[in-house]
Formats: C-alpha cells, sequence, structure tokens
C-alpha cells in the first residue's frame, strides 16, 4: 500500500505544479479570454503533461543513483562481483542489440533490481545487495534478463508515453469540467475554478493511474518471458519463487514500476493498482512457455 500511495503522491504532484505554474503564469486566463478553445486546451494539457513525463524520464537515471543510493560499477574494477555483474550484462546486451547499460549496485536487504533510462542505449540496470546475497547465480543472470528485456523493448519510454497521455488528459478534462460547474467568469482563474480543478485533477489522476498500472502488469509478463529465453526459464521461475519468499517494494515508485517486484499481493481496489502482476500468476505463466 505504500508503493501504491507514493506512485500516485508522486504523480499528482507533478500534475499539482504545472496547474500551479499556468495559474500563476496566466495560461487559464489567456485561454478563457480566448473563448478558451478546446483545441488550445487539449495542445496547453498536452505540453505540460508530456513535459512532465520526459523531464521525469531525462532525470531518471540521476535520480536513480541519488535517491537510491546506486553505487555504478567502474568497467576496469578487479572486484569479482563487480566482473561478473558486468560480464553477465555484456553478454545479455549483445544478445537483445542494445548498448552497454551502466551496471550499479544499491544497498537494500531485500531482493530487489530495476532498470531505468532514457533510451534502449542509455540505461542503467542496478541491482540490490540482497539479491546478490539471498539468490544463486543462475536466479541472479534470470533477474537481470528479465531487467534487460524492460531495457531492449523500451519500456522506460513506452510507460512514459502513456503517463503522458493520461496527464494530458487528467489536465485537459479537469479544466472543461471546472469551466461547467464554475461557469465562463471562473473559467478567468477565479478562485472556484481553481479549486475544482485541483480536486478533479487528485479525482482523475488517481483513476487514470489505473490504467497505467494495467499497461505495467502486460508489461511484466512480457520482461519474464524475455528473462526465461536468456537465463533459462527453470532460473526464471526460481527466482521468481525466491522473491515469494521475501521481499519488498523499492522505496521510490518511479523505480518500483521497473522492478522485478512489489510488495505483497493487494485484494479489491487496491490490485487495480499494482505495477506487477501477482508472483503465482506469473510462475504458472512461465511454466506454459515451450522455452527450456
Amino acid at each position: 500500500m505504500k508503493r501504491i500511495l507514493l506512485f500516485l503522491i508522486t504523480n499528482l504532484a507533478v500534475v499539482f505544479v504545472l496547474t500551479v505554474v499556468a495559474y500563476v503564469t496566466g495560461l487559464d486566463r489567456w485561454l478563457a479570454q480566448h473563448g478558451q478553445s478546446l483545441g488550445g486546451l487539449l495542445v496547453l494539457a498536452a505540453f505540460f503533461g508530456f513535459g512532465g513525463s520526459f523531464i521525469s524520464l531525462a532525470m531518471s537515471k540521476f535520480t536513480a543513483k541519488r535517491l537510491m543510493g546506486v553505487q555504478v560499477i567502474d568497467p576496469q574494477t578487479t572486484d569479482p562481483r563487480g566482473r561478473w555483474l558486468l560480464s553477465v550484462v555484456e553478454n545479455y546486451a549483445r544478445s537483445v542489440g542494445v548498448g552497454m547499460p551502466e551496471v550499479g549496485v544499491f544497498d537494500s536487504p531485500e531482493p530487489n533490481a530495476f532498470a531505468t533510462g532514457a533510451s534502449r542505449n542509455s540505461a542503467l540496470v542496478a541491482v540490490s545487495t540482497g539479491l546478490m546475497q539471498r539468490m544463486g547465480q543462475k536466479e541472479v543472470e534470470a533477474v537481470i534478463g528479465h531487467e534487460m528485456t524492460h531495457v531492449a523493448n523500451g519500456d522506460m519510454v513506452t510507460l512514459t508515453l502513456i503517463q503522458g497521455v493520461v496527464n494530458t488528459f487528467v489536465i485537459f478534462l479537469s479544466r472543461v469540467i471546472a469551466g461547467l460547474i464554475g461557469g465562463r467568469d471562473e473559467r478567468g482563474g477565479g478562485g472556484v475554478y481553481f479549486l475544482s480543478v485541483i480536486v478533479l485533477q487528485l479525482v482523475l489522476g488517481v483513476l487514470a493511474n489505473i490504467i497505467v498500472m494495467w499497461f505495467s502488469r502486460r508489461r511484466e509478463f512480457r520482461a519474464d518471458r524475455g528473462g526465461a529465453q536468456l537465463a533459462g526459464k527453470g532460473n526464471m521461475i526460481g527466482a521468481l519463487e525466491d522473491l515469494k519468499r521475501v521481499h519488498e517494494p523499492l522505496p521510490a515508485p518511479q523505480f518500483a514500476a521497473f522492478g522485478i517486484a512489489e510488495g505483497p499481493v493487494a485484494g479489491g481496489i487496491k490490485r487495480l493498482f499494482m505495477s506487477h502482476p501477482p508472483l503465482d500468476e506469473r510462475i504458472a505463466a512461465l511454466r506454459t512457455l515451450n522455452i527450456n
């Protein structure tokens, strides 16, 4: 639940900041004075919606290193563990046809890993110290294969585009509905209009994230399949079974979305906001694959 709450707060905070910018700079009032053209409003919404998403994507590696404390492994390292991780990632990068990512380790007792970065050829793959300590080499290779499949599939960019579309319609619809509630005078930038926009963005933003999480769950099955193809189906299943025994969500929601697993399975409405399918479903899907 904490991971879900953090994810929602992060996304809604971005939309909130953009709303304040539009209000303070007078963009809302300018649109109202020019008849609040729906076309113009949609352009404004797309500019802010996609702008926020792509700024976050561009900063993702920097943010990961700072927020998660990721220590990037020097390509010239003589540490045996570091050399092994680099060799596994390099081998998979050649197999899937992407540039060599940066490889890092972050301090966490729980087994986890994530991939992030602005493009397929400029990525970061990071594993936790807990993953290295709790899993065997074959299972770690499967987890890395899962993350490298995320990179090869361009999942970071895909999810950013989806989030940009969702943000665009949240910003657009919140202003249209607020205008209908407050009337033409309020669309000129009055307090009632502004408060209505904020409340509507909160409500619509929560509902819109259901769509984003649905796409995220679909993407995880593809990454599991890729991990099985790179490291072997048995090893991928073994890694997921290890995660069933003990795992926690990554503390930063934007990285949890690209991690190997999240927290315990939620029930009811909470399940709609899960970024990953239940581990049992992922294992069952892998067992049906015709992969050795």
